[in-house]
Formats: C-alpha cells, structure tokens, sequence
C-alpha cells in the first residue's frame, strides 16, 4: 500500500529534503488513518465484551492518532529554511516532535494502569466475542505492518521520531496480544480480574517504550556524542584525501537535526610545508566532507614536525608514557622550543582525554611530567589538556 501510495506522493526530481519530508507527512497520513480505523473497531469491540483492556487499547491507537498529527507537523517545521533568527535551520524540531510522541504514550500508558487497577478494584465480567477477537487479531495485522514501514522509512531518511513510531507500534502488538490471549483465558477460566492485571501489564510495557523513545529523542537535544560510524568515516575520508594530512584531532561534531551536521576538527600538516598548497589540501578535504557526508566542514591546520628524527624519537617517547599512564590517552600538538628561559629546552603537546577519566587535569599534568623527568630527561614541559568529543565513554 505504501509503496503505491508513494508513487504519488514523493516525486524522484525532488531534493532529498523534500523527498524526506514527503516520506514523513505519508507515514504521518497512513499512521491516523489506521489507527483511527482501529480506534473505531476496538472501541465498539470493548463496549460490546464490556473490557478495560481492550477499551484501553483503543485509547492507545487514539493517542497514536495524535502522534501522527504531531509527526506530520514536526516534518513540515523542520523543513523550513534557516532564517536570522536560526541561522542553522530548524531540523531540531523534528527531535522536539518525536519527544512529544514519547511523551503521549507515556501519558497513555499512566492511563492504562490507572483504569486496570480501578478494574481489579471493582471487578467486572467480560462477554466473550469471537468478533472481538477478530478485530484484535487484525489490529496486530495492521500494527505489524505500521512497524516495518515506520522503520523502513524511518532508517531510510534517518528519521527518530517515525523510529519512535516504530517502536511505539511494536509496543501495540504485544499489548494487544496480551488482552487477545486474556480475553480468551478469561473466558474459559471465569477469572474475572485478568482484564485487570492484563491491563496494568499492557500499559507498563507502554510506559517502557514511551521512556526508551523519549531518551532516544532527547540524547541528540541535550548534546550526545557523535555515531562512532560517523566520526570513523570523518578521520577515513581525511586520511585518504592527501598524505599530507597525517593526522586529525578535536573532532567535535554538532548536530542541529537530521541531514543538518557540522563538523570541526584540527588536521596535522607538515611544518615545512608550502602554506598556499597546504590550503588548498584543506579547501579539498572541506568539500570532501560535505559531499560524502552530507555536513558543513571546518578545518584548523595544526603543523607539526615530520622530518626531525631528535623530535620524532622524543615525541614516541612521551607517547610511550602517555599509554603508560592510560592507553585510552592520546597525544597530538608535540613540539620542541630550543633553550627557554628556565635554561632548558621547551616541550609542548596536547594530551587528548575521554569523559569518565579518573584523574584530575592537575594529578594527569603532575604525573607526566614526572615520569619524562625521570624516563626521557630535564624539559620545560608545557602540557594542554582537551577532551574528546568524538567518543562516548572511555
């Protein structure tokens, strides 16, 4: 169905923001279409048998009827052009739409267990229905089916919020098979509180996804680190641009919404290097960036000695003693400064440190200067430290 639907609605000379935004407001469209089909159904198939589960259940496609609504407004919003006052676009909001669908089936799912324990409280006899059933079963049908499109399409065009959809629809049939199972049991045994307890299970596993989609919206919001995919085909693409490029470091990506990345990063270059060549080789790798990866790209050439063996062999020295103290450590920026005023010559470098480190910025610094003291010999030793940004834990 979709993929006939689609025909009409996404047109392939479109650009691919459109063709993405098209792809949202159809699952958006197919999302309250079905649900208030089953909405509908389920409503009359609880008021017949007299079930809090399965009037429950209906309630929760009714939220999903509002979550569409939202998810269809979150792509047109996002869509929008960047303007002065959001100089970087508005994809974010398509983040801020998943988060409200999140919190919708939250609120559902409250809701669920409220009127189960009410039911067990006050105990009521379903009348069992074979069309009851019927409607239930082909709930879990239709909610399969919503599934695998809102995954499909949702990785597709890189979409949280129909991913959270997604799992919003998987979470609908498993609760629907537990109040089918039960209305079956409940039947056969006279066990007249199992509506009850099968509600309050349904809406705690509702209460599970909604939270699981809420955090995933929210990360990208508050500032997570970057894919590890990601940031490996950043330092791929920029090693394999030139080989002058030996290396790269603060890798810090900033993300304003799907398909709206950019990224900034230091490249080492050779010291004694043309400057007009080393620019263009940066130049290149900017535009490099951005076609294969579909980001905004600034580049901070950083040059480093690459022909001095003294220097060469000092730096292995102290990265030697840097992977001692801690192998997630690394080191970047080293350079040698001849006879300081201290009467010694100057080291300097930069010490790259992941979150969740179990030293102080000061004990680090103390204690490698400590050991190059006593391994490598007397230097001025100069020590910045930064954090990276490019990975998730140490």
């Amino acid at each position: 169905m979709l993929t006939l639907l689609s025909r009409f609605f996404i047109k392939k000379d479109d650009t691919e923001e459109r063709q993405r935004t098209a792809w949202g407001n159809l699952c958006g469209i197919c999302g309250i279409f079905f649900n208030l089909l089953l909405t509908l159904s389920k409503l009359a198939a609880g008021f017949f048998t007299h079930s809090i589960s399965i009037v429950a259940d209906a309630m929760n496609n009714l939220s999903d009827v509002l979550s569409s609504v939202v998810t269809i407004a979150g792509f047109k919003l996002s869509a929008q052009k960047a303007d002065p006052e959001h100089p970087y676009g508005h994809g974010r909001i398509e983040y801020v739409s998943g988060f409200i669908v999140s919190t919708l089936i939250i609120i559902m799912a409250y809701e669920l267990v409220r009127d189960s324990v009410l039911r067990i409280v006050h105990p009521e006899k379903t009348t069992f229905s074979l069309a009851a059933i019927a409607i239930l079963l082909f709930s879990i049908c239709i909610k399969l089916y919503m599934m695998f499109y809102n995954s499909s399409i949702g990785k597709k065009i890189g979409s949280l919020s129909l991913k959270a959809v997604a799992k919003d629809s998987m979470s609908d049939c498993i609760s629907t098979a537990i109040v089918t199972v039960a209305q079956i049991v409940s039947a056969r045994t006279g066990f007249i509180y199992l509506d009850g307890i099968c509600g309050i299970v349904v809406g705690l596993f509702v209460a599970y996804e909604g939270l699981s989609s809420a955090k995933d919206t929210l990360n990208p919001l508050l500032g997570e680190a970057p894919d590890p995919h990601f940031t490996d085909k950043v330092r791929e693409i920029m090693l394999e641009q030139d080989p002058r490029i030996s290396g790269i470091h603060d890798l810090i990506v900033h993300d304003y919404g799907p398909g709206k990345r950019m990224v900034s990063l230091h490249a080492e270059v050779p010291a004694d290097g043309n400057l007009v060549e080393l620019h263009e080789v940066i130049d290149a790798a900017e535009d490099a960036l951005e076609e294969k990866l579909n980001c905004e790209a600034v580049i901070h050439m950083d040059p480093i000695v690459t022909d001095d063996p003294k220097v060469l062999s000092l730096k292995n020295k102290v990265l030697s003693i840097i992977e001692e103290v801690n192998p997630s450590l690394s080191l970047h920026d080293f350079r040698i400064v001849k006879e300081s005023k201290a009467g010694m010559d100057r080291m300097f470098f930069d010490i790259l440190v992941p979150y969740g480190f179990d030293m102080s910025e000061s004990e680090l610094k103390s204690l490698i200067k400590k050991l190059i003291s006593e391994k490598i010999g007397p230097y001025d030793v100069s020590i910045h430290v930064d954090t990276d940004y490019s990975v998730r834990s140490v």
